[in-house]
């Protein structure tokens, strides 16, 4: 077991942080509004820092699950002047795989894993997120015991940077798939078909997905709160853009979704799950 500076108590970060405290570490916690780390540490134990550098002194791994590249610079500053040499530090936000490869690049002291994750609020609450791990080799072994607390899938996927880009790929592919199930769904009911009956019979076959299996009802009856909100769809559909204009990616379909996904928050539907596409089409 060892001392784990958690920063960051969100929709993932909170439930992700307990299944360490289950698992026996010693957490030393920072959030930003400070009374959740309060109530964490009330709950579930471990040790509200006022800083990220209180936090982190001493620590035997700084693990964070922030919004986006700023913020997670602006740990890595604070944290890195007291996380002493060897520590890991392993790095659940989704940023710019250009971020992740700087810090490892620029911090050789420290053992960084970059290491997305999919699964949603749903994966963090039971402890069965996919990990998608950049890194060495030796740093994501490190880093494993302590993610296996919530992760049911930890890969590595290649170098600094490389979980980053794996988690871009990740969100491609959803994009796309919750845009089609949307249509599906809209056609159905346009077309007065019996939804369950529907899904009953396409459930099982080549259409079916995780995404059907778990939002198709959901999205008919209206309902969108389900904890990955479109606004964090949109940031990562812009890291994901914006890598692909360097890579020269053909994204047609992302690109759509991605403009899709601004009329839904133009909607009023930013705080809306993914699914909420369906909104734009019923």
């Amino acid at each position: 077991m060892g001392k784990i500076a958690f920063v960051g108590l969100g929709v993932m970060g909170w439930p992700m942080a307990r299944h360490l405290a289950s698992a026996g570490h010693e957490l030393r916690l920072f959030n930003r509004t400070a009374e959740k780390a309060g109530r964490f540490a009330a709950a579930y134990g471990g040790l509200p820092c006022a800083t990220v550098a209180e936090a982190a002194d001493g620590a035997d791994a700084l693990v964070t699950c922030v919004g986006n590249d700023a913020d997670v610079r602006q740990v890595t500053a604070d944290g890195f002047r007291t996380l002493p040499d060897g520590a890991l530090f392993i790095d659940h936000s989704t940023i710019s795989a250009r971020l992740a490869l700087e810090i490892a690049g620029t911090n050789p002291r420290l053992r960084c894993v970059d290491a997305p994750v999919s699964g949603g609020q749903a994966g963090a609450e039971a402890g069965q997120l996919a990990v998608m791990c950049g890194g060495t080799d030796a740093a994501v072994e490190a880093a494993r015991p302590i993610v296996e607390a919530y992760g049911r899938r930890i890969v590595r996927i290649g170098p600094a940077g490389h979980g980053q880009l794996a988690k871009c790929v990740n969100q491609i592919a959803i994009a796309g798939l919750v845009q089609g199930l949307s249509e599906a769904m809209a056609f159905a009911v346009k077309a007065g078909l019996d939804t369950e009956a529907l899904l009953d019979a396409i459930g099982k076959g080549a259409a079916q997905s995780w995404q059907m299996d778990n939002r198709a009802r959901t999205m008919v009856e209206g309902k969108f709160d389900f904890g990955f909100a479109v606004d964090l769809m949109r940031k990562d559909l812009g890291l994901v853009l914006d890598e692909a204009a360097g890579n020269g990616a053909q994204l047609e379909v992302t690109r759509l979704v991605d403009g899709y996904y601004a009329e839904v928050q133009a909607m009023g539907g930013g705080r809306n799950d993914t699914s909420s596409l369906i909104r734009r089409l019923l």
